[in-house]
């Protein structure tokens, strides 16, 4: 979530604030989160740990963040989690957001996002700074990647939406109009993301380890979406 462009004019912000902790059940907003996915495994709690570059021309301008996967619906692409900034400069406490996330699976989304004021043009230049996606950029200039087949690829791409905020008002000087490109290794479970906001500094990076001992962040594959 980067700071509001009303209050900088250079744009220079973290953009998710992640992810703490109890989304079941209904928030301080009154929001009330999805259930839990049966698909992730029981009592292994999905939590990833890392820094947001606010700018992309600071490289050592991070934010500390926190990610927790929530729930999911691999049926309909679908899942969720909250986000925790933990050094915001104009916050007195960790800023936490509840996120909902598309997974590009061809079938209920492709790599074109179509909406958040994000061209075909927007979609390219930020999948193809991961070098996992470079073998389907032709196809995806075709047919946004529907008719690719990514159910063996070792590499899973979301777009993380931030819905709203779970523990500050909307006053706080951080906007949530943007989203996130996302990429998860199923390797080594690591993520990385680049925020997109028309109104924000350009490219910042997202960088997540997971925090499971043993295990990577994700205990589904795209097996289970058939």
């Amino acid at each position: 979530m980067p700071v509001r462009v009303e209050e900088t004019t250079s744009s220079s912000s973290s953009s998710s604030s992640s992810a703490s902790s109890q989304l079941s059940g209904e928030n301080s907003s009154g929001h009330t989160s999805p259930p839990v996915c049966t698909l992730l495994t029981v009592g292994q709690k999905q939590a990833f740990s890392g820094t947001q570059n606010v700018s992309s021309l600071q490289k050592d301008e991070a934010w500390r963040v926190n990610v927790r996967i929530q729930g999911c619906n691999l049926d309909h692409g679908y899942l969720c989690g909250t986000m925790e900034a933990l050094n915001v400069p104009m916050a007195d406490t960790p800023v936490v957001t509840f996120w909902e996330g598309e997974i590009v699976d061809g079938k209920n989304y492709t790599f074109y996002t179509g909406k958040w004021e994000a061209s075909s043009e927007d979609d390219i230049r930020h999948w193809t700074k991961f070098p996992s996606f470079q073998p389907f950029l032709e196809q995806v200039k075709v047919d946004g990647g529907k008719s690719l087949d990514l159910i063996n690829y070792p590499y899973i791409f979301m777009r993380w939406k931030e819905q709203y905020f779970v523990n500050v008002g909307t006053d706080c000087g951080l906007t949530i109009a943007g989203f996130y490109y996302v990429c998860f290794s199923c390797t080594d479970g690591s993520i990385n993301g680049f925020y997109y906001d028309p109104n924000s500094s350009p490219f910042q990076k997202l960088e997540l380890k997971s925090t499971n001992e043993g295990r990577s962040g994700f205990s589904f594959s795209f097996y289970e979406l058939q």
